[in-house]
Formats: structure tokens, sequence, C-alpha cells
């Protein structure tokens, strides 16, 4: 669908590029997953304009046109740039759906600022259980784009997708830079501070294949805060969830917005 691009100036002088879908009904903003932008929503951002909700989805610090001081940087911070969006665009409490890397962001927005957070959707929820040190290297290896072909392919086959599903999909769209911001901002940031996503109601939906954020994750989330918690298995699905099952996230999470 037709997409609007725009920009908000952040509290330390950067720059916050976002797409829009639709421009009625409560907000949604998709924060995305490492080193990647916000069209990764294309699928989900369409499936909420048509439930009629209007849809945000950000590129972090590092990706695309968005820019800013990286000296300090922690999830506060990114955290920060996510609120300036939801205050410029006048739209709080607003849902905030996180994949992946985008999950931590989330929650930590949810903790900081609470008043602006009507609910939180995690995609793919890691942070307590880490993933192997094979996955890892893998990981790493996605952001390697002088690699041929072929190895990147089989490292985020590795990273990201359930092992019957096509990595190629996601050949394109990595941004390294972006992906050493936030994982610098990720290691200055204590676990603590964001896990809990302050006391905002918490989607979980987990890939039962995911090898980066594994699924023990979304359990310990469920045990630890009870019923706070609604947790969504999806079979064939890794750590990329969006493009391998399109339908099941979209019915997850619109199911979720309309309880809340």
């Amino acid at each position: 669908m037709e997409t609007a691009i725009h920009d908000v100036e952040t509290r330390d002088g950067g720059r916050l590029a976002f797409r829009t879908f639709g421009d009625t009904g409560e907000t949604v903003v998709l924060l995305p997953s490492l080193g990647r932008s916000g069209s990764d929503f294309e699928n989900l951002g369409s499936a909420l304009v048509e439930a009629g909700f209007r849809a945000v989805a950000v590129d972090q610090r590092g990706v695309d046109d968005s820019t800013g001081p990286v000296d300090s940087i922690t999830l506060h911070v990114l955290a920060a740039d996510v609120a300036s969006l939801i205050e410029s665009l006048d739209c709080e409490p607003a849902h905030v759906v996180g994949h992946a890397f985008g999950n931590r962001v989330a929650r930590c927005l949810a903790t900081d600022r609470q008043e602006l957070v009507r609910s939180v959707s995690l995609l793919a929820a890691g942070g307590m259980v880490e993933p192997s040190a094979e996955i890892r290297e893998a990981l790493r290896r996605c952001f390697q784009l002088e690699l041929p072909d072929a190895e990147r392919l089989e490292a985020i086959q590795a990273a990201f997708f359930a092992p019957e599903n096509e990595a190629a999909v996601w050949r394109d769209g990595w941004w390294p830079g972006g992906a050493a911001i936030q994982g610098k901002a990720n290691l200055a940031t204590p676990l603590e501070d964001w896990w809990e996503a302050g006391s905002a109601p918490l989607l979980v939906v987990q890939g039962l294949d995911d090898a980066t954020a594994p699924v023990a994750n979304g359990y310990a989330l469920k045990e630890q805060l009870g019923d706070r918690v609604e947790l969504v298995d999806i079979a064939d699905a890794g750590h990329a969830l969006l493009p391998e099952q399109p339908e099941e996230i979209a019915e997850a999470v619109l199911g979720f917005l309309a309880r809340h």
C-alpha cells in the first residue's frame, strides 16, 4: 500500500525518520529488528490500516535517514526518540509493537514513559535467555555485506528463519551502521531497566523455531508477569516472523489490540 515518509527532531538534535500507513484511527508505532528499517512492516501496516488503525513504522538511529549522537547511546536514548515521535503526532497513549531488537526499545519506552504507551506487542522477545555462540556469529555475519551472497544467506537463514522458510526474502534491507549503534545501546543498558515494560499490557508472539530469541524468553515473561502477558506461539517461524507468517502475526496483533 502507499506510505508517506516523514521525520521528526529528537531531543538531542537528531532526526528520526518514519513512514505512515493510513491517517486515521488509534496509532500503532512499529519498531523494527536490529539494523533493519520500518519497511519490514509493510504487510502488518496494511493489515492495521484495514482494521481501522494508523500505523507508524520507525527507522531507528543509523538506519536510512535517521541520525543522532551515539557517544552515550543507550536503550533509554532510543526510547526517548520514539517518545518524541509520539508526542509530535499528539497520539498518546499509543500502541507499540517491537520486533526483535525493537522489542527492547518498546519495553524501555513503556518503562520510562508509561503515560505514552497503551499496550506493547513483542514479536520475538529476547533478552534474558541468550542464543548460542554459533547463532550470535551467524547474526554478526548477516551484516557483513561484503560476504558472498550464498554465505550471507546461510547466516540469515540460521539467525532469522525456520528451516523450511526462504531467507532470500531478507537478502536486502540491512544497515550495518544502525546495527552497531543499536548493539552499543543494548550493551549499555541493564536488562532490569526494560525487561518488564512498565505496567502496560503485553502480547508476546514467538516463533517456535527462533534460535536468536529462544522461546524460553517468552515463557519467562509469562511466568513472571502472569495475566498481564498474552503469549502466542507460532509454528514454522523463526526470528524473522514478519515475512515468515504474516497472516498469523497480523491475527495475533489485531486480536490483542481489539482487547486493549
